[in-house]
Order: structure tokens, then sequence, then C-alpha cells
């Protein structure tokens, strides 16, 4: 009788350690994008799974071990919306004992990623679903730049809309370019003009890659007020191109159209794959010190840093795979071709001369917070065909700057100076060699 009662101890001891064990999902978030899907569950534990797919229809079936249903779980159909390019309808249900099984009904065949994040920052535990079509996106993309090109052998019009016209920088209120608000930290620097007008000769249209920096899960660096680097990127950027279509024989392209995240590397590529001249990165950083302030260009640098500051600020740009999800196992062999060729002095001495003109320009409409292009080894910067810079706009954390990044008045201005920069920079190294969608890539 003892012994009978001692099993049946055991069993409900064991019964009451599976239930304390039970996973409970403390997020759930969908992500929506061109390139891909992505559906991230969170938890304070990792989450055991198995997946496989079904066809006719095409479906992905995941079954979340130990996970209980909740509201948390339930909420991630109603995430879901009509332009989904790859998800039709999200279904969540007990499996078997616990098991619930998450079906998602697919627009598309799809080649699912699964991977685990181990907690990071501000998230958790991860399980990040990545659902990729089977038609790469890249290829896409090749086939509508192809399409979307005018015929090259139409002389175009020069160029002459807003480069006779002087510049006029405008110090925002409240600003004090000739003195530094931190020692140490800020370096003040008045623009330079050209002395004479200068008008460009443009041999071919140039298409200018848009990068707003951050998206999805990693949402950037945050300010005082609530303020996310990703969405002020992306609203930056969104205007960046508005300016350069507005002018002649020039086109701009988003990496980004969206929150969604995109790998560093793979953003190299789909400059890449777009047949960019430039490769404009926007971002809006924080810093340890809320009184740090001012504007920034950087290019990549082949050796060290040119600064703590840049090596500081490279590392973390770069901590954005980490944060945003990658998944390290997958070995991409054209990723690895694209960014294994780091001998690009001439492209490196090009974002140099791209970054000075930008820099010159944006120091009229903000405080510098240093007077010279800084270097170091930003991922986002790697193509090696593209001349290539990462323009910090302001320090969101900086309050009075995360203010003005958000006005809509001062974002435009910043904009201006800018396209402005690209322009003045083209007027001294104007494009002369034929399309680069004749180049192999």
């Amino acid at each position: 009788m003892l012994h009978i009662l001692l099993k049946i101890l055991l069993l409900c001891c064991a019964l009451t350690s599976g239930m304390a064990q039970a996973v409970q999902l403390s997020a759930t978030r969908l992500w929506p994008s061109p390139d891909y899907t992505r559906i991230t569950l969170e938890a304070a534990q990792p989450v055991a799974y198995k997946f496989f797919t079904l066809s006719n229809p095409d479906r992905l079936v995941i079954d979340l071990e130990g996970v209980e249903a909740g509201a948390v779980l339930d909420a991630l159909a109603g995430q879901l919306t009509a332009t989904d390019p790859y998800v039709g309808a999200i279904r969540i249900a007990t499996n078997r004992p616990g098991v619930m099984r998450l079906v998602l009904d697919l627009k598309t065949a799809i080649k699912p990623t699964l991977f685990q994040l181990a907690p990071l920052g501000q998230y958790g535990y991860r399980l990040v679903v990545d659902l990729y079509p089977v038609v790469a996106a890249a290829d896409v993309i090749n086939r509508q730049v192809v399409s979307s090109q005018p015929n090259v052998s139409e002389a175009p019009k020069p160029v002459t809309s807003d480069l006779t016209e002087p510049v006029k920088p405008a110090t925002p209120a409240g600003v004090d370019s000739a003195k530094p608000s931190s020692p140490g930290m800020v370096e003040s620097a008045k623009p330079v003009r050209p002395a004479s007008p200068v008008v460009a000769q443009y041999a071919r249209l140039i298409t200018v890659a848009i990068d707003a920096g951050h998206g999805g899960e990693d949402p950037g660096a945050g300010g005082a007020n609530g303020s996310h680097e990703k969405d002020i990127t992306l609203a930056l950027a969104k205007k960046l191109k508005q300016k350069i279509d507005a002018q002649e024989n020039m086109r701009g392209v988003l990496i980004r159209d969206g929150d969604y995240f995109v790998p560093l590397g793979q953003r190299v590529v789909k400059a890449r794959a777009l047949k960019a001249d430039l490769f404009l990165s926007i971002h809006a950083d924080a810093f340890i010190r809320p009184d740090a302030r001012g504007s920034s260009v950087f290019a990549l640098s082949e050796g060290g840093a040119t600064s703590a500051a840049a090596r500081w600020l490279a590392k973390k740009e770069n901590d954005a795979d980490l944060i945003g999800g990658l998944n390290i196992d997958v070995k991409d062999p054209s990723l690895k071709r694209t960014l294994i060729d780091l001998s690009q002095t001439a492209t490196i001495n090009d974002s140099m001369k791209l970054g000075h003109a930008v820099l010159m320009k944006i120091g009229g409409v903000n405080t510098l917070h240093k007077s010279h292009v800084e270097q170091a080894g930003f991922a986002v910067l790697k193509a090696p065909d593209i001349p290539s810079i990462l323009i910090e706009t302001a320090f969101i954390s900086n309050p009075e700057e995360e203010k003005r990044l958000n006005d809509p008045d001062y974002q435009d201005k910043l904009i201006v100076a800018i396209v402005d920069g690209v322009k003045a920079y083209f007027a001294k190294h104007p494009i002369t060699a034929p399309s680069r969608l004749t180049r192999n890539p």
C-alpha cells in the first residue's frame, strides 16, 4: 500500500512540475515585407517546436510544444492583414495535450526558416519564423529595374535645376552653431558653399539606394519622448526618395519601404541588385549623454576607426543584426561573394568625397557633430563598387533634436540639404560610364 501511495505521489509531482514548466508567450509579432514575412513568438524561456509544410493548398504547420493557449497567441491572427504578400490566414488550436498547433495558410509556395534567438536587450527568448518566397525577391527586383530603365540611347537633358542658386543655410531656433553644448563631444563647423554656380551634366539615369536604418524587430535608438529611430529613418527615407525622384535624371529606390527587418548584408545585396550608383544609409542615433547633438557622416574604413566614438557607433550599428534577428546558421554564398571583396580603396575614396559634399550641406541645417567625414567598419557600407555613406541626421537621445527630427518642416530642410550634397558631388564627379545595368554584379 505504501508502495502504491509513493508512486501516486511521484506522479503528482511530475504532473505539477510539467504544469509549472508550461510556456506562456509574452508577445507575438508579425512583420510583412516584399521580400519575406516574419513571425516572432517571444517567451521567458525557449519554445520547443516542430514544423512541416503541406501543398494543395500551401500551408506551414508549426507545433509548439508546452505552449499554453491564451490571448497573446490568439492575438497573432489579428495582426494579419489582407496585404500580407505570403500569408492568407492564421489558425491556432490545441492539437493534442501539451501541443498548440499554428497553421499558416499561404498565398504562394514558400521556403520557411525557423530559428531561436537568446535574450538580448529588451527581448526575451524568441522563436523566429521567416517565410521566403520560392522565387527570390532579388530576381523580381532585377526584372523590375531593367524594365523601368529609360532608353539609354536617348541623350539626357542637362540638369540645372537648383544648382544655379546658392544654398541658404538655416540655423534652427535655439541652436548656437558657433558654440558647442557638450565640450569634447561637439565640433561646430560652418558649411562650405561653392564660390560659383555649378551645372551637372549626367550621362544617364542615376540610381540612388536609400537605406532607412533599423526596422521591424530592431527599433534602433529611442528618444526620451518615445520616438523610435526606425520610424524617423523611414519617414526621412520616403521624403528623400520623393525629392530625388523630382530631380532630372535621378531615381531613388528604398531598401525598405515599411516596418520590417532587413539584415545588414542583405541591404548591400539589394543595393547591388538595384544597380545603384550611390548608397545612402539614414540614421538618428543615441548616445549615453543626452546633451550630445549634431549631424555626422561616415564612410567605410579598411583599417581602424578614425575615432573611439566612430568605433563605438559602428559596433552598435553592426549589432543590429543580433537585435533584429539574423539566422547565423544560414550560409548565403552570394552574400559571401559580395562582402568578401574589401579591397575597395577607390570606392572608399569616392565615398569620402560624397560624404564631404553631403556633410557640408547638412551643416547649413544643423550643427555638425564632427566637421569631417569619419570612418569605421560599418557592415552596411561594404558594397565593393558603390560609393556608400551613413548619415547620422541627429541624436534622437537629445530631447531638442528628437523634437526636431519629428518636425516635418525640419525633415524637409534636412532632405533638401542631403539632395543638394548629392548634386554637388555629381557636379564635381559626373557620371560618364555606361549604366551599371550592363555590369556584372
